[in-house]
């Protein structure tokens, strides 16, 4: 029965290659775009997202079956694979890794059904989705809510090396400088700080206190943004 349920719906032959029917391909595209509903979905789940992104992972599965279900009898599995996983440059425009990893796993799902085996490619979907689905919930690896990017404007002739030390001491429990870049042609340094306020701290009492040190210019503080190594 475990067979039946798990084994490929196409037709193995003599010399190890796979025999293509209109049945099976027809079991295995829609297969695949059930499945591939269900990671359209699973990524939507606490996430921002674009519709044409959230199509393309929905065809993305039967894209993959159909090419490797086309090339098989061919060409080999090994060429289908590495044909297959080259569509991922697709993706001309950098995205996030959450967005490449379920790239990855549409077309894993793909390779399974491409190859016949819906049954597995069920059983690894739920695994996949459960875990996602989790990992989301539970935010897992998100940094401390608690630290914030502080960025300071000062003017050229600032020493900018401790000139907000004894401020930093006074609100704040941690700071590092992360990073120093000129801007307005050069005439203003911009200083970036991740930091991490005292509890009882007012931070527009902090924000005062800035001002007053770098001549009331620019200041903005707030929650980090999506870390740049995230952006493959």
């Amino acid at each position: 029965m475990l067979d039946n349920i798990f084994g490929s719906v196409l037709n193995l032959t003599s010399n190890g290659t796979t025999t293509l029917t209109i049945e099976g391909a027809i079991v295995c595209t829609l297969a695949s775009l059930v499945m591939g509903m269900v990671i359209a979905f699973v990524y939507m789940y606490k996430n921002t997202y674009r519709k044409s992104f959230v199509m393309t992972l929905a065809l993305l599965p039967a894209i993959v079956q159909i090419v490797i279900m086309l090339v098989n009898g061919n060409l080999g599995v090994g060429v289908a694979v590495m044909g297959a996983f080259n569509l991922v440059r697709f993706r001309s425009i950098p995205g996030s890794a959450r967005e490449i990893g379920t790239i990855f796993m549409a077309m894993a799902i793909g390779l399974t059904t491409g190859m016949g085996y819906i049954g597995y490619g069920f059983v690894f979907l739920f695994i996949l989705a459960i875990a996602n689905i989790l990992l989301t919930t539970f935010s897992f690896g998100e940094g401390s809510l608690e630290e914030k990017e502080l960025k300071i404007t000062i003017p050229e002739n600032l020493d900018y090396a401790d000139i907000f030390d004894d401020l930093f001491e006074k609100y704040a429990k941690k700071v590092s400088l992360v990073q120093v870049r000129t801007v307005n042609m050069g005439s203003m340094f911009e200083l970036k700080y991740m930091v991490r306020m005292k509890s009882d701290v007012n931070e527009k009492e902090f924000i005062d206190a800035i001002r007053c040190r770098n001549g009331n210019l620019n200041i903005s503080i707030g929650r980090p943004l999506v870390n740049s190594a995230e952006v493959l």
